[in-house]
């Protein structure tokens, strides 16, 4: 039986081969529509929506009033009406970032200022003293949010939930109820209403507590951006797995997200008390919900991962756009609640459209 004999080669291929394309495979399509284009736009820059929606409310209003409502005392009359919900909305943003919630964020921010005006007024304490003291109070229940969400494993919405309500419940218990009156503080204590302060430039009026917001927003835009804390936060929010397995302790981050929310929320409890004159355990304590609707309208994502700072001023100053307008053209303030219900619909759905465009 005779060897098998091995086949010639066959060089066909290099043939094939010879006239082939020779540019790198590109898996990009560049056949999108505009809609898809608009949609991949609004995904890069989260905050462009509710940019689009707060010009479009300030000619619309500008347009209808005129003068009365194009003017540097009536825009910075806004600022001042959601400086302290644009200071609580910084602490949901953060919170919202990592994809849980904090509804304790009013609680909080009332609770600080009580500690501020008894610690006062009640015990006898510097006000230089009493000041730290609420913002400890505020980290306080921060770090036991975020201790119980990151070390327990507790839901979010759940823990804030019952936090709100322990929160509120000793805020009343603590302050048996009592005002502190604006002559009493600006008597004694007036370093406690100095973010009430106000100074002009030209015609335009702001207070100390929109500096403050400003100055605030301008700090966690940098730290959100341009930091690894900030990749971390976002990491986190995208998905903590993933960020775990790339070595992100995402525990700590979480307790520190918390604890600076609390932290936040006493410096918007310190500007309420400048705002409003007084201390009183009533005031703001809806401050929760209205952070919220700036995020959400702010076009910050409620799944986590997505999201700026900006987009949360853009959202309260849109609520205060409304807010203002509507009460200027003497409409019922019902239309108000209606409209800011029917643009976080909007929002949430628009936030889902986009979201299409990370697939």
């Amino acid at each position: 039986m005779s060897e098998p004999t091995a086949a010639a080669p066959h060089h066909d291929y290099e043939k094939v081969l010879k006239d082939s394309a020779t540019e790198v495979a590109s898996f990009d399509r560049d056949d999108k529509s505009a809609v898809q284009r608009f949609r991949q736009f609004l995904h890069s820059s989260p905050s462009a929506v509710s940019l689009i929606v707060l010009v479009a409310s300030l000619i619309v209003f500008g347009i209808l009033l005129g003068g009365k409502f194009f003017n540097a005392f009536s825009l910075t009359l806004i600022l001042q009406q959601v400086a302290i919900t644009g200071i609580v909305g910084a602490a949901q943003t953060l919170v919202i970032i990592t994809a849980g919630i904090d509804l304790s964020v009013g609680a909080i921010m009332v609770l600080s200022s009580v500690v501020m005006g008894q610690l006062v007024f009640r015990y006898g304490l510097p006000v230089e003293i009493a000041i730290p003291c609420g913002f400890a109070v505020g980290a306080l229940c921060g770090f036991l949010n975020g201790f119980l969400i990151a070390r327990m494993k507790l839901p979010p919405f759940i823990v804030t939930l019952g936090m709100w309500q322990i929160v509120l419940a000793s805020n009343f218990l603590y302050s048996a109820n009592e005002t502190i009156r604006a002559q009493e503080i600006e008597t004694t204590a007036p370093l406690l209403q100095l973010l009430g302060h106000n100074f002009r430039l030209g015609g335009a009026v702001f207070t100390y507590g929109v500096i403050a917001m400003v100055l605030l927003v301008a700090l966690l835009w940098y730290v959100l951006n341009q930091t690894a804390w900030g990749r971390h936060l976002y990491a986190v929010g995208d998905d903590p797995e993933a960020a775990e397995l790339s070595g992100v302790n995402v525990k700590r981050m979480l307790v520190s997200v918390y604890v600076l929310s609390g932290l936040i929320c006493a410096l918007a409890g310190w500007a309420s008390i400048g705002r409003n004159g007084s201390v009183s355990p009533t005031i703001g304590q809806f401050a929760n919900i209205e952070s919220i609707t700036a995020v959400v309208i702010g076009g910050i994502s409620l799944f986590g991962g997505r999201g700026s700072i900006l987009g949360m001023v853009f959202g309260a100053l849109i609520v205060g756009v409304f807010s203002f307008g509507l009460r200027m053209l003497g409409t019922d303030v019902q239309w108000t609640y209606l409209l800011i219900g029917v643009l976080i619909i909007v929002a949430v759905a628009v936030d889902q459209w986009i979201r299409k465009a990370a697939g």
